[in-house]
């Protein structure tokens, strides 16, 4: 299933739903649910009974709503740096011997087609391809052979960077969530729908041009090690997102550097997940 969060012209208020046929919503709150996050929360029977009964709802056409991010306000949002051992090799930093973790704080979120906002202080905004999973089933000190079975899904994120505030010190987390940079969907495909999920091609276009195309199979550290880890240090928890790294070509590497700039439109694109798509605007 591909999971949504909408409003209607009518309903103002996020609603959650089913994306079908890609032209189609369902509308999840006739199901008792209040969020995509509440619906998660609500374990595999909810989604159980959502496969069964979304075929007998009302759909509304796609281009009667508006799509929001499917999660307005995960629990956490955990992000892994140098993911790519391309990217760390433009980076010209060292892969660790365990992930690189940071925060990207959940008021960054925006949804598909919500600008991004380059913001005045900074003068170096990037763009980061990425690849997510989003957690199911809560737990701690998981192993890495159970990883899997607390993976609810996946979803694309473009984790907008602030280079110049990211790396003006050691913590990056604060250079990696002003508003609006972390553009989020524009659906979370359950685990069923992605047999391999270390086997996806993975790109980012800005006006038409690809800046970035790579596959998840590149991955260093894989979502199986990614859980275990995360979850050895502390307790994951339903709707929890792990954004899994970007890699090469974003434009911190590039020679002369390529920064983002007002009016430009940014698509991220995964196999099986769809397209993110969102333009910048200056602040």
């Amino acid at each position: 299933m591909k999971l949504v969060t909408f409003t209607t012209k009518s309903k103002a208020n996020p609603t959650p739903g089913v994306l079908i046929n890609e032209n189609e919503v369902v509308d999840l709150s006739a199901l008792g649910h209040a969020s995509i996050l509440a619906f998660i929360e609500a374990g595999p029977q909810a989604l159980e009974d959502a496969r069964a009964d979304a075929a007998k709802l009302a759909r509304l056409p796609l281009s009667s709503i508006k799509l929001l991010a499917p999660i307005q306000r995960p629990p956490r949002i955990f992000a892994i740096g140098l993911n790519y051992q391309k990217h760390a090799d433009e980076s010209n930093m060292p892969v660790q011997k365990v992930p690189t973790v940071f925060m990207k704080l959940s008021g960054s979120v925006v949804g598909p087609d919500h600008p991004i906002v380059l913001p005045k202080i900074s003068t170096q905004p990037d763009y980061e391809a990425e690849f997510a999973f989003v957690i199911g089933k809560p737990g701690y000190q998981i192993s890495a052979d159970r990883a899997m079975d607390h993976v609810f899904g996946y979803t694309i994120v473009n984790d907008v960077s602030a280079r110049d505030i990211q790396l003006a010190t050691s913590q990056w987390t604060l250079g990696k969530s002003f508003p609006s940079f972390c553009p989020l969907g524009p659906a979370i495909v359950t685990a069923d729908e992605v047999p391999d999920p270390h086997a996806l091609a993975i790109s980012l276009t800005i006006d038409g041009e690809t800046l970035q195309s790579s596959n998840t199979n590149d991955l260093i550290f894989k979502i199986p090690a990614l859980v275990a880890h995360l979850s050895s240090l502390t307790p994951l928890e339903a709707g929890d997102i792990v954004s899994t790294g970007t890699p090469e070509g974003v434009g911190l590497g590039r020679t002369p550097k390529r920064w983002l700039k007002p009016n430009e439109e940014v698509i991220v694109t995964i196999e099986k997940l769809g397209s993110l798509r969102n333009r910048t605007v200056a602040e």
